[in-house]
């Protein structure tokens, strides 16, 4: 996977200091700081995956080229992100710091992935919706209502990629101005699968 970075891909500049500002103004509502960091995070997990993707072996990290749109996931938290993939300890440093340099630098469509959760959860909605608000239109004998969902499931189909994105960089994600990474250690999830959860502070942008 290669990321095509753009002048602009939000459509705007995002502005260093948006979540600054709106936490100092907005501050004693509970949990907002969390979630300003889980939007940062979510986009500096994104933009890692897309930097050892692109090449992994700079950073002594080697797969079958088939298997590499596959072989790494993450989850972000407020805290961090955990990378789920047998990669290298070194190679999820050097490209995490990679990742938030370029990504804080101007590269903002790293902070969009393909293959993010936001797009199966928009496609799951859309299908939802679009079969509920269906069922006020279609005829109610039962080939109709079966062809009226599989119309449904088609639409939320070819939609939800396009969606999905839209949701990932207006919702889910944020430029992470305002992350540092403070440690990277290596840990191991429930089934025993190679992790490394990557940490972050909040840092006051300049």
């Amino acid at each position: 996977m290669v990321s095509s970075a753009s002048s602009a891909p939000f459509g705007f500049s995002p502005v260093a200091d948006q979540d600054s500002r709106v936490l100092r103004q907005m501050g004693e509502f509970p949990g907002l700081k969390e979630l300003l960091m889980v939007r940062q995070v979510h986009a500096l997990e994104h933009a890692t995956v897309w930097v050892l993707t692109e090449a992994p072996r700079r950073f002594g990290w080697s797969v079958n080229e088939g298997e590499q749109r596959d072989a790494l996931g993450g989850m972000s938290t407020e805290r961090g992100f955990y990378l789920y993939g047998a990669v290298p300890t070194p190679a999820v440093e050097q490209a995490a710091t990679a990742a938030l340099q370029r990504i804080v630098s101007g590269e903002w469509d790293l902070a969009v992935h393909p293959r993010c959760g936001t797009n199966l959860a928009t496609g799951l909605l859309l299908t939802a919706g679009l079969a509920i608000a269906g069922q006020v239109f279609w005829p109610k004998d039962p080939i109709s209502q079966f062809l009226g969902l599989g119309a449904a499931a088609a639409t939320a189909t070819y939609l939800a990629p396009d969606l999905g994105r839209v949701a990932q960089r207006y919702l889910t994600t944020a430029i992470p101005f305002n992350l540092g990474i403070t440690q990277i250690e290596r840990v191991t999830d429930q089934w025993g699968r190679p992790t490394h959860f990557v940490s972050v502070r909040w840092i006051e942008a300049a």
